[in-house]
């Protein structure tokens, strides 16, 4: 366990997309939906990177403008922290950023946006930028319902339908004694699973949503019990007790470039908590922040959250053997499970 510590918002704001190739779905004027099958091609990717650059980069009112200008009339988003995730190239130097509609301060009339230049393995970020737009800034944020928003900028709509997961509710036969179900999380992967916390045993679970598939899985070449995605590089470990799947994996390599496949940790169910449950459950594994987090696990002035994230950070398939070692010698509940949480910071 790590000592307890808070995820910067600032970071959360440099999530990434996906790679360059998938760059020229941006372009289009306006962004088209997504169809089931979809191309992207380099002519587009290259004749972006090759596009004259048509407005200030370091101008956020214009980068604003520039990809409000392309979005369509109702978009959704998908992830369940409320991020609308988008890219482009800018003289000949590509882009990630986002809107975000934070369960915060949303209703409040407050939309987040954010840009940077895109992580890479080789070089630092050169440009990240952020502001929380309101009506005062030229945005207006209006209340539709609960998980719908319209937002408004120089006389264009567009409304942000948040994923609606209020009805999802994970089976009986999945939920496991001193288990309590947090709510849905939708990762920016496009992976839904069900947040767990034991009670007794003091720990998350990410458990597979297997009513939504999301991709194909592979056995790993070191462990029976492990299944691979084959998209992701997600690892599901198949429980003992129960007929599920438990998050026990992710790529350390893309964590440390913050992509799409870094994993749930701040995915959370923001939208579907019930009460301060979340927060009772961090107390629970840091009491020392008792007083220093709201019922969402951020901190109290919104710059940090804290983590769930119980599974291991991988490199190499061998690393899984340390999860059957543990489940081996473990005799019952109590003493299995926690052999899923020792990637969790505390």
């Amino acid at each position: 366990m790590t000592p307890a510590s808070f995820m910067p918002r600032g970071f959360r704001f440099a999530r990434l997309c996906f790679g360059l190739a998938a760059a020229a779905m941006v372009w289009a004027q306006p962004v088209a939906a997504a169809s089931a099958n979809t191309i992207t091609t380099n002519e587009a990717y290259v004749d972006a990177v090759r596009a004259a650059p048509a407005f200030d980069i370091t101008d956020i009112d214009a980068v604003f403008d520039h990809v409000f200008s392309q979005l369509n009339d109702e978009v959704t988003v998908y992830p369940t922290e409320n991020y609308y995730y988008f890219k482009f190239i800018h003289d000949a130097v590509p882009y990630a950023g986002n809107f975000r509609l934070d369960i915060a301060d949303r209703d409040d009339g407050i939309v987040h946006f954010a840009y940077f230049t895109e992580n890479n393995p080789f070089t630092e970020q050169q440009l990240s930028k952020h502001r929380a737009y309101t009506a005062e800034l030229g945005v207006t944020v209006e209340k539709k319902d609960s998980l719908t928003y319209a937002l408004t900028r120089k006389g264009r709509t567009v409304t942000f339908r948040l994923n609606d997961l209020r009805d999802v509710r994970v089976p009986k036969s999945k939920l496991g004694p001193g288990e309590d179900y947090l709510g849905p999380v939708f990762d920016e992967a496009g992976v839904q699973m069900f947040l767990l916390w034991n009670k007794e045993l003091k720990m998350f679970l990410y458990v597979l949503d297997e009513n939504v598939p999301s991709e194909d899985y592979f056995q790993s070449e070191t462990s029976n019990q492990v299944s691979i995605g084959l998209r992701t590089g997600f690892a599901w470990y198949q429980d003992r007790y129960l007929d599920r799947r438990i998050l026990v994996g992710v790529r350390a390599y893309e964590t440390s470039l913050n992509t799409f496949f870094d994993g749930p940790f701040d995915q959370l169910p923001d939208n579907f908590l019930e009460g301060d449950v979340l927060r009772r459950a961090l107390l629970e594994l840091s009491p020392e922040v008792e007083g220093q987090i709201d019922r969402f696990g951020n901190s109290r002035d919104l710059t940090g959250r804290m983590l769930v994230d119980p599974y291991l950070l991988y490199d190499d398939q061998s690393e899984f053997t340390v999860l059957d070692q543990c489940a081996a010698a473990a005799v019952d509940p109590a003493t299995y499970y926690p052999c899923f949480a020792i990637g969790q910071s505390k």
